[in-house]
């Protein structure tokens, strides 16, 4: 295949492998949550470290990064404490985000729209060697966190109070859910850009979760999607000379809508299953009792 012998798309397709890979394996944790917009947040707060990062002359990917963990670990402090006006603090943190990204990148010498809609869109064609190494490094991290602590994870999404009872630091482990959040939007955001890097963290969870009766099953399942919906899409953007990251939120959006449409049938086709065994399933009562049967207190 010619695109493979072009330096600039195996980059693109390498950069789209990790982030298939990474953005559902920690939206999953947000989804159980019911924190999926989550994403979308921490997209807007990452611009300011993008301008920061032009205004400064440095790399604007590491930069992102520092800023993005430290805007989610904000966000935790504003759920923990910010119980009444919580809403309007993370409204804030939100549109400061964005608003000092804008304003940052047009006082930066290098800066210029061109720059920001790569950002906010993604450019994956555009992404450089240090880019790829930036990208590896940190969606090692993501994969660590999210597999290795998995059992953790999933005890403090699904039941905080339950968590807190068996012994686990559970504060932390949130804190290092936004963490790895943070992280995940600085991988995926040269792909997707950071306006649709909150839809790739999703859509392949809430697709595999049509189809999928267990976390791990899930879990698999949404990494195989956002891998597929990546690649699929980037090689789509190349033949086509579409945007990449319009392309790979639109593909996993009909993916959703196709396990979505047969979600239906099989669990029709397992309901019969079940059924079936229930009725080959039988218990054999004796006849009569005797004297060994009886139980005395």
């Amino acid at each position: 295949m010619e695109i493979l012998d072009l330096a600039f798309m195996q980059r693109a397709l390498l950069a789209a492998l990790l982030v298939g890979v990474t953005a559902p394996a920690i939206g999953i944790y947000l989804v159980q949550r019911r924190q999926a917009l989550m994403g979308d947040g921490i997209g807007h707060v990452a611009l300011t470290g993008v301008g920061l990062g032009f205004l400064l002359n440095t790399s604007p990917v590491w930069m992102a990064t520092a800023v993005s963990v430290a805007g989610a670990v904000a966000m935790e402090l504003i759920r923990w404490f910010g119980r009444t006006r919580g809403d309007l603090a993370l409204s804030m943190l939100f549109y400061g985000g964005m608003a000092g990204g804008v304003m940052l990148m047009s006082l930066s010498a290098n800066g210029s729209n061109a720059n920001l809609m790569t950002y906010l869109f993604g450019s994956i064609v555009t992404v450089s060697p240090s880019d790829i190494t930036t990208m590896c490094v940190l969606a090692a991290f993501v994969v660590l966190v999210t597999l290795g602590l998995r059992r953790q994870l999933f005890a403090v999404c699904q039941d905080e109070e339950f968590a807190r009872v068996t012994g686990l630091p559970v504060r932390l482990l949130n804190l290092l859910i936004a963490v790895t959040a943070a992280v995940t939007v600085t991988v995926a955001m040269r792909a997707v850009g950071l306006l649709l890097v909150s839809a790739l963290m999703v859509i392949p969870v809430a697709a595999a979760q049509q189809i999928a009766r267990s976390f791990a099953t899930t879990f698999a399942m949404a990494a195989a999607l956002g891998v597929l919906v990546s690649l699929a899409g980037t090689t789509t953007s190349y033949y086509a000379d579409v945007p990449a990251g319009a392309t790979i939120v639109l593909m996993a959006i009909v993916l959703f809508v196709v396990f979505t449409a047969l979600a239906a049938p099989l669990a029709r086709r397992r309901a019969k299953g079940a059924a079936a065994d229930g009725e080959r399933c039988t218990l054999e009562v004796p006849e009569a009792r005797t004297p060994t049967d009886d139980v005395r207190v």
